[in-house]
């Protein structure tokens, strides 16, 4: 994973974002979803890439879906 992961905010109910799934939930079979990239916010992302949803660490994954894996302290951020 890159040192500098793209912000992209938080999703906006009107514009198309593809479906966050925890890292542990099950993908469903019967998701009816199959994309070679995810969506956010109308902006597309090919598999494999990282993105921040405020401190959470998204990846896009097989199907065109996100998933958590984990939060990440925006970087300048004081301890």
């Amino acid at each position: 994973m890159a040192d500098h992961v793209l912000q992209v905010g938080a999703p906006d109910p009107e514009r198309r974002t593809s479906p966050i799934l925890d890292g542990y939930e099950e993908r469903s079979l019967d998701l009816d979803i199959e994309a070679g990239a995810c969506y956010f916010n109308d902006s597309d992302y090919p598999i494999g890439t990282y993105v921040l949803s405020g401190s959470e660490l998204l990846r896009c994954e097989e199907r065109g879906v996100w998933v958590r894996k984990g939060e990440m302290r925006p970087s300048g951020a004081k301890e």
